[in-house]
């Protein structure tokens, strides 16, 4: 029997940390392919890019960097780039966190819900920010373990399954209390914008604080990373908020 076909992207590029523990972890039960940004995109979202030509480069055989988003490369490495369908997309490892509102700003989760709207079961996956490559094993481990379970069960249309993995205690999964179901919490990001001046005077500015704080709310991806845990919280397409569309059919409009 075939192996089954697994393409890799990311959003911190070719160079990212987790992308070598994440390739060889899948390598030991899939052929596995690579398509990813051509530098780093990390808050990239679900931006396409639609008004430059985009380029392609290929690193070794099967392995290839584009001038894109994250979004972009799965949408050009599935509908043009590799021959025949995939099976799998599994976007990560991303160095940084991807829980609760994380998720709408994400360009590892958009890469993997991209793939999802392209027909294909998708997985994002993300860990505690580690600049060490070593340190990424056990996440690689538990997606995996993720990735043999989509490929075993399938996935439902229109779900992504969002994977975050704490660090541990040391490498691998040692310290990782297991892997629970969740649904996305909630993360704080502040509300300040901070002005600074450059040598010239110039003013300059950043937006998001670099500590955002987590809420675990019973049940929560937030609660169960804060307790030790790796967590999978299936994502859907659906934004609609179901449970205000009859009060909203009072306004009348």
């Amino acid at each position: 029997m075939p192996k089954r076909k697994i393409l890799i992207t990311n959003d911190d590029g070719i160079y990212g940390p987790g992308l070598k523990a994440l390739e060889r972890a899948l390598a030991k039960f899939a052929d596995v392919f690579v398509i990813v940004p051509d530098q780093e995109r990390s808050t990239a979202s679900h931006s396409l890019t639609l008004h430059k030509p985009l380029r392609v480069r290929q690193i070794s055989k099967r392995t290839y960097i584009l001038n894109g988003t994250p979004a972009d490369c799965a949408r050009f490495g599935l509908l043009h780039l590799l021959s025949g369908r995939m099976d799998l997309v599994v976007s990560g490892i991303n160095s940084g966190l991807n829980l609760g509102e994380d998720v709408i700003y994400s360009g590892t989760v958009a890469a993997a819900v991209e793939a999802t709207m392209i027909g294909v079961p998708a997985i994002a996956v993300s860990r505690t920010p580690e600049a060490n490559p070593a340190a990424f094993s056990g996440a690689a481990e538990i997606a995996a373990r993720v990735a043999k379970g989509v490929l075993r069960h399938g996935l439902p249309e229109g779900i992504t399954l969002n994977v975050n993995v704490p660090s541990g205690k040391r490498n691998g999964t040692s310290g990782i209390k297991g892997c629970r179901v969740t649904h996305l919490g909630h993360r704080l990001y502040g509300k300040k914008v901070t002005m600074r001046s450059d040598p010239r005077g110039h003013r300059y500015y950043w937006l998001l604080a670099k500590n955002v704080q987590g809420v675990p709310t019973p049940g929560s991806d937030v609660e169960s990373f804060e307790q030790g845990y790796a967590t999978i919280t299936p994502i859907g397409l659906d934004w609609t908020a179901v449970q205000y569309l009859a009060d909203l059919k009072k306004w009348k409009i």
